[in-house]
């Protein structure tokens, strides 16, 4: 007989995984224990070397949905060894090294009993076993066990300590596992404070009682699982109305929930992969094109040709809409800007002038942990928002990167993610959102302090941008000061390519691959603002090669909310303003312009006065939108401008790119970089007006001309430099239309394109960057590599 110790590692706690072993264990008549501990599971067992080899087989062939063995070591177990039968030990407080699972959505088991008359959670909002449930939204520290989680304040029943404790039953040890004799419970209030009197709704509970609250029109607070969103029908315009106003929150695109694939595709199209993605157990937000026929109120997605939907993945969610034959808007709870309430009482404080009722309950989240949101493009998913569902999975890193010390890189401003890296891998955080406002950048903190203590993380590096100003960085850098920890100042745009290349198992000493990385603006190693970049990057270094030319942002941040602004300079960069008004001066751009000034702004721009020059090309959309009627005034968010172009972009045009006639650039080639210079674009475009080509042309044109001057670019610079591989990331390479059109321009060209998949391209994902920047920088430095 033989005596193992097997050492799992992975995602293996809170998962179903102690009860497969306990099962299979049993199943072949083999002895010993299985536990959790600071690790993973840690099994020790007894039988014969067949016995073992088929239970080890096993255990990969029916390890369970939720489950992900990541690394699984078996050695000769040398000390006492007492067990006469198979048992499931107490967990082990040791070195923490395991993962932890993120939130999944009801399975299909749990679905069936909260609307099963005979099931004893028949109509429970908080059903949950093994295969789905609250993880990351409820844990306050490592194992995975009740008391370390908000469950801690609900004992067990008698009937749930009986599942709890029977092997056979899915709910064996599934740590929130709960009913109505003891668990947390939902309940409804009044946002005035009066009583709610039940007569009112005549429902079979107050859960239930949301679904007609709905359908009245009436705006509901409804506390999930990893926060509270805000909820009307999507039907009403009047009840969206409302609720953008009350919000605050007038131009950006409010996410959709749906009772079933059946409704949702009644106002989109979906593919298979993109109904894989609604029903697995992350439960995303799909970003889904729009059906022409049917729609849901217009200030649901004003100037979008898509629409977010999502399905439910609580039993609150299922029976809130189970007669609701209509989607209903689920945005996040706060006013705009702020993060999502978590809290009851903050969430009547925040969100009282808001909605008209409240749907809340006594389990408390722990984390805030906001909705993922992916698309799928070309065939391939690409996650915009990286949250709930995914977060924290651990990114396994490329070959090369497993000797790393614990390194914690910090992020961006807007987006923000921070990472922890440690022995080959990256734990990237939930989507944090934009540090700006002084409550997001609160909880970024709370959230780091929560990571670093779940994980027993004590960063030996510390990774941030080179941004001065950034909140993320300043924190950085006191982190480093008082631990007496080593800094690492990362360049945004080589970030932005390094998580592109980790994403794609790019192994640490590969040959350089260009990358292009375009976005709204990131600070530049000569302390310009850079965003049109092509850089020559390995995991070490770079070396800026292509650039678009710097143009003025007239008024600073200003101009990234008033396009306008970046209309106005984009012009004079082509001619003075003199000549386009000889020659333009009937086109409404122009008169529009003509009003803003002129002779004002070209001395702004001539003294510099707040204008940093940027080659950003995020500021280029925002400028062409602008020139043709989008946004022209102002934004109500970053990136409006061109997301809305994007939407109207004339798909004939670009079905039949190639007979389409290109709007020209320039290129000079000064200092060994090649500059990309728009002027010429802009006098196709203004002919384009003047010849009243429809702003869909003109748009379909656009992005078929930058797709172009890339892959032109891209030709020149591989008869100079040595690389095979070109990444495309940055925000802007969220455009459905560019990444297309680029990735299929270079596959032609015989060049391998690396895109983003499970990290956002914009700066969500920049974190990963600055970890795996400063991991190769150490290894380089000590020669472990």
């Amino acid at each position: 007989m033989y005596i193992e110790e097997i050492r799992v590692r992975g995602t293996v706690q809170g998962v179903g995984f102690r009860p497969t072993v306990y099962r299979l264990a049993k199943s072949f008549g083999l002895k010993g224990d299985v536990c959790n501990d600071g690790e993973g599971v840690l099994i020790r067992v007894c039988g014969s070397e067949k016995q073992l080899q088929e239970f080890v087989d096993k255990l990969y062939e029916e390890c369970p949905p939720l489950a992900k063995i990541n690394e699984l070591v078996r050695s000769r177990y040398l000390e006492k060894f007492d067990f006469d039968d198979f048992v499931i030990s107490h967990s082990i407080n040791n070195t923490i090294k395991t993962e932890i699972a993120a939130d999944a959505a009801t399975c299909p088991q749990c679905q069936k009993e909260i609307f099963d008359p005979f099931s004893r959670y028949f109509r429970y909002p908080f059903t949950n076993c093994t295969h789905c449930g609250p993880r990351l939204s409820i844990i306050r520290a490592i194992p995975y066990d009740r008391n370390n989680t908000s469950m801690v304040k609900f004992p067990m029943c008698g009937e749930c300590e009986k599942d709890y404790q029977d092997v056979e039953n899915r709910r064996f040890h599934a740590q929130p596992v709960a009913c109505f004799t003891c668990g947390p419970r939902a309940w409804i209030e009044r946002a005035d404070g009066k009583p709610v009197i039940s007569d009112m709704f005549s429902m079979l509970d107050d859960v239930d009682a949301v679904c007609t609250l709905l359908q009245k029109g009436n705006i509901v607070a409804i506390k999930g699982l990893g926060g509270i969103h805000l909820a009307c029908d999507a039907t009403q315009e009047t009840a969206v109305q409302k609720l953008r106003e009350r919000k605050r929150r007038y131009h950006k695109p409010f996410a959709l929930m749906a009772r079933d694939i059946n409704i949702i595709s009644e106002y989109c199209y979906i593919n298979d992969l993109e109904q894989a993605l609604l029903t697995s157990p992350a439960a995303p937000i799909v970003l889904l094109k729009l059906k022409e026929d049917k729609k849901v109120a217009d200030s649901v997605a004003p100037g979008q040709n898509s629409l977010g939907f999502m399905l439910p993945y609580t039993p609150l969610h299922h029976l809130i809409l189970r007669r609701m034959k209509l989607p209903i808007v689920l945005t996040s709870g706060n006013i705009s800007d702020e993060p999502q309430c978590i809290d009851n009482e903050d969430a009547k404080e925040k969100l009282g002038k808001i909605a008209d009722y409240f749907l809340l309950h006594n389990r408390d989240i722990v984390n805030r942990v906001d909705d993922s949101v992916v698309r799928v493009i070309d065939s391939k998913i690409q996650t915009f928002r990286r949250a709930r569902g995914y977060a924290p999975a651990p990114i396994v890193l490329p070959s090369g990167f497993e000797k790393v010390p614990p390194i914690l890189a910090m992020g961006s401003e807007l987006k923000n993610t921070f990472c922890l890296l440690r022995e080959g891998e990256a734990i990237l955080s939930q989507h944090l959102g934009d540090l700006e406002n002084a409550a997001a950048f609160n909880a970024y903190q709370d959230t780091l302090n929560l990571y670093l203590n779940l994980f027993a993380h004590k960063p030996e590096i510390i990774a941030i941008d080179k941004h001065p100003e950034y909140l993320s960085s300043k924190l950085g850098k006191e982190l480093a000061t008082v631990n007496q920890i080593q800094l690492n100042e990362i360049q945004h745009h080589h970030a932005h390519i390094a998580a592109c290349m980790a994403e794609n198992k790019i192994p640490l000493d590969s040959e350089p691959v260009l990358g292009i990385a375009f976005d709204g603006l990131g600070y530049g190693v000569d302390g310009k603002l850079w965003g049109g970049e092509f850089l020559l990057a390995d995991y070490y270094q770079f070396e800026r090669i292509a650039t678009f030319k710097p143009i003025p942002m007239i008024g600073g941040e200003q101009a990234i909310y008033q396009p306008w602004r970046n209309a106005y300079a984009q012009l004079i960069n082509a001619l003075t303003w003199e000549e386009i008004n000889q020659k333009y001066s009937d086109l409404e751009i122009i008169r529009f312009l003509e009003n803003k000034n002129p002779k004002l702004l070209n001395q702004i721009i001539d003294k510099g006065i707040n204008s940093p020059l940027t080659s950003s090309v995020g500021r280029l959309f925002d400028a062409v939108a602008a020139a043709i009627g989008i946004c022209r005034e102002e934004c109500g968010y970053e990136g409006q401008a061109a997301i809305e172009m994007e939407a109207i972009a004339d798909v004939n045009i670009l079905n039949n790119d190639e007979e389409t006639l290109n709007y020209p650039f320039n290129f000079e080639n000064s200092d060994k970089i090649y500059c990309i210079d728009s002027a010429p674009l802009w006098l196709g475009i203004l002919n384009d007006l003047q010849q009243k080509i429809s702003p869909s042309e003109i748009a379909a044109k656009f992005h078929i001309s930058l797709a172009s001057v890339i892959t032109t670019i891209v030709k020149k610079l591989s008869q100079i430099y040595k690389f095979n591989q070109v990444a495309l990331t940055g925000g802007v390479f969220q455009n459905r239309i560019l990444l297309e059109q680029v990735t299929k321009r270079l596959q032609k060209t015989g060049i391998n394109v690396l895109t983003h998949s499970i990290v956002p391209a914009n700066d969500g994902g920049l974190s990963l960057g600055q970890a795996v920047i400063a991991a190769a920088n150490y290894l380089k430095v000590t020669g472990d590599r």
